[in-house]
């Protein structure tokens, strides 16, 4: 739809969902594509038909619910569309409703997506390292169990995040890591001096096993090496550009 690329997973076929990038917009400048706005700024023209394209690509006839996200492991269930001055300040949405488009933005953090097709529950979470380490997937299972779900029935998703090549942390990044369970060394590899390589992905990965999820794929797509299909803040930063835009993902109900 209008050139909006769409990555889906096998793990959530049947279920409408997608992970976008930037292809297939209209924003231009350095954020050329399907850049999806600005925290507590006023809609554009831009991201109203940014929006406009990426629900028709995923689940045309929905309507889009977004979040205020602040790298908590905070998770909201949603039971109706909410005006975007109101949007809860958290890091997932849950619902067990039609019609309701839960989007996630994102531009190096791990969005991921969840579905029980049994008891019909979707959600959509942000994980950055922060809500990572905070226990974001956590909530996000429990939240989808109060609406009727079941964790060893939860299919889940890792779309396009920053990959581990490109990840450089330091020293104390990973002391963080490893204070909070040892065995979270295994997430890093060696880099220069003083430096580590962080696997985001496979760490968010690890977090939704070891909650006890059966089915958990894991794309394995750099935002950070991709500029002709992703935004990243990383990179936008090391090239000393003055924005970096936002991708969205997607998921909903049939």
């Amino acid at each position: 739809m209008s050139g909006v690329e769409v990555v889906r997973a096998h793990a959530l076929d049947g279920v409408a969902h997608g992970f976008l990038g930037r292809r297939g917009g209209v924003s231009t400048g350095e954020t050329a594509g399907l850049d999806m706005g600005r925290r507590g700024l006023p809609p554009t023209p831009a991201l109203i038909e940014n929006q406009r394209r990426a629900i028709a690509a995923v689940a045309p006839d929905t309507r889009l619910v977004t979040l205020y996200q602040v790298h908590s492991a905070d998770a909201v269930c949603v039971v109706a569309p909410w005006d975007d001055a109101l949007r809860p300040h958290a890091d997932a949405l849950v619902t067990d409703r039609p019609g309701l488009l839960l989007g996630i933005l994102t531009a190096d953090c791990a969005p991921v997506l969840f579905a029980d097709r049994d008891a019909g529950v979707v959600a959509a979470a942000h994980a950055g390292w922060k809500g990572a380490i905070g226990g974001i997937t956590d909530a996000t299972i429990a939240a989808m169990e109060t609406l009727g779900a079941r964790r060893e029935r939860i299919a889940a998703a890792v779309g396009p995040c920053i990959s581990r090549a490109s990840y450089e942390v330091d020293d104390g990044f990973l002391t963080r890591f490893a204070a909070a369970d040892p065995a979270n060394e295994r997430f890093f590899a060696p880099g220069a001096p003083g430096h580590h390589q962080f696997d985001l992905e496979a760490y968010v990965v690890h977090r939704l096993a070891d909650a006890g999820l059966r089915t958990v794929t894991a794309l394995g797509e750099d935002t950070y090496a991709q500029p002709d299909r992703f935004y990243s803040y990383r990179r936008a930063t090391h090239r000393g550009e003055a924005d970096y835009g936002r991708q969205i993902s997607l998921i909903a109900l049939a």
